[in-house]
């Protein structure tokens, strides 16, 4: 069984992004990070490929893991200890997710990361801002699209 692939990005002593990608390509990497960082700041990652040209529009440095995890400024550990909390609930919260409800734990996870200051009543107080007037189906919930058919089984039928 394949994996899915997760991209997050965090700005330093700020809030952290993530959401679900198709793939790890230039492709699909790059217009998010144009999309959610301005053009001129200070960027840094690892030496995946996918981040190849940033360097034209931002100030990108790379830290290549396979030597060290820090030098000087440039670093991921931020991003990566969110991978760690995501994985940490994924795998020990949650146990089995499906694919198909993948960005909700996500979007759990960076609720709880960018609000891990706050106090508990400040978290929950936001919590229900957001939640007014929105209502999801059992079968939207349960990711139903055919009666008794998950959306996996049903692509499994059509191919």
């Amino acid at each position: 069984m394949g994996k899915e692939i997760v991209f997050g990005m965090i700005e330093r002593g700020g809030k952290a992004i993530a959401g679900h990608v198709d793939t790890r390509k230039k492709k699909d990497l790059q217009p998010a990070i144009r999309e959610h960082i301005e053009a001129g700041a200070a960027i840094f990652s690892d030496e995946l490929k996918s981040y190849d040209g940033l360097s034209a529009d931002y100030q990108h440095a790379v830290i290549n893991h396979a030597v060290e995890y820090v030098n000087g400024n440039i670093h991921t550990n931020g991003m990566e200890d969110f991978w760690s909390l995501l994985k940490r609930g994924l795998h020990g919260t949650y146990v089995s997710v499906e694919p198909f409800h993948l960005f909700r734990y996500v979007d759990e996870q960076v609720f709880r990361f960018n609000n891990r200051k706050v106090t508990d009543s400040e978290r929950f107080s936001e919590v229900m801002s957001q939640i007014v007037g929105k209502h999801i189906t059992y079968d939207a919930l349960t990711g139903k699209t055919e009666a008794g058919k998950s959306p996996t089984a049903a692509r499994e039928a059509e191919a």
